[in-house]
C-alpha cells in the first residue's frame, strides 16, 4: 500500500513538472521578489523628498510652484496601496506607474531649480541629499529592469504550451509590466528653459529649514 502511494505521488510530481507547474511557481516568486525591491527603492526616494524640500525651501522659498508640485506628487504616491496584488491588476499598476513617473518628473524639476541658487548648491545637506537622490534613481532603474525581466519570463511561462494549459486550469494570468513609453520618459533628461531670468538668490544665511506644510 505504501509503495503504491509513493508511486502515485511520484507520477503526480512528474505530471506537475512536465506541465510547467513548478517553473511557473519559481517565476512567480522571482516576480514577487523583484517587485518588492522596486517598492523598496521607490520608498527610499519618497523618504528623501521631505528633507530635500525643506533644504530647498530654506534658500528658495518663493519657488512655491515647484515645491508644491513635488510635495503633491509625493502625497499622490503615498495614497496608493502598493500591495503585491497590484502587479496582477493592470489598471491599478498603470495608475501606480503614472504617479511614480509624475513624482520623478517633479523631483527632477526641483533639482534643476537648485542651479539658480549658488548658496543652495554649496549647502552640505543639499549636496548630500542630491547624491542620495541620484543614487536612488540609479537603484530604481536597476530594480525596474530586474522586474521587467522577471515579468517577461513569468508571462512567457504562462503563455507557452504546455504551461498555458496549467495556467488556464489554475487561473493564472499574465502580470502587468512597465511600458516602453514610460521607460523612454524616465530616461529622457529634464527640459530646461532659459526664457525667463533666474530668480535672485536668497541671502547668504538660509532661513530655518523646518518649514511647515512640507512634511
Amino acid at each position: 500500500m505504501r509503495m503504491r502511494l509513493l508511486a502515485v505521488l511520484a507520477f503526480a510530481a512528474t505530471l506537475l513538472s512536465g506541465c510547467g507547474y513548478n517553473q511557473i511557481q519559481i517565476n512567480d516568486e522571482s516576480v514577487t521578489a523583484a517587485w518588492s525591491e522596486v517598492l523598496n527603492q521607490y520608498k527610499r526616494r519618497a523618504d528623501l523628498i521631505p528633507n530635500l524640500v525643506s533644504v530647498v525651501q530654506g534658500y528658495a522659498s518663493h519657488e512655491k510652484d515647484v515645491l508644491t508640485r513635488v510635495t503633491e506628487a509625493r502625497a499622490n504616491v503615498a495614497g496608493l496601496k502598493a500591495t503585491p496584488e497590484l502587479i496582477n491588476d493592470p489598471a491599478a499598476f498603470a495608475k501606480f506607474q503614472k504617479a511614480q513617473s509624475e513624482l520623478g518628473g517633479a523631483l527632477s524639476r526641483l533639482l534643476v531649480v537648485a542651479e539658480n541658487y549658488p548658496n543652495l548648491k554649496a549647502d552640505t545637506n543639499f549636496r548630500d541629499l542630491q547624491a542620495q537622490v541620484e543614487g536612488t534613481e540609479n537603484r530604481i532603474t536597476v530594480a525596474r529592469n530586474r522586474y521587467i525581466k522577471s515579468v517577461q519570463e513569468y508571462n512567457i511561462s504562462v503563455r507557452t504550451f504546455p504551461n498555458n494549459l496549467t495556467a488556464m486550469v489554475m487561473g493564472w494570468q499574465t502580470k502587468a509590466n512597465f511600458t516602453v513609453e514610460d521607460e523612454k520618459a524616465i530616461s529622457a533628461p529634464p527640459a530646461i528653459k532659459f526664457n525667463a531670468a533666474p530668480a535672485k538668490p536668497a541671502a547668504d544665511a538660509p532661513a530655518p529649514v523646518g518649514a511647515p506644510g512640507y512634511q
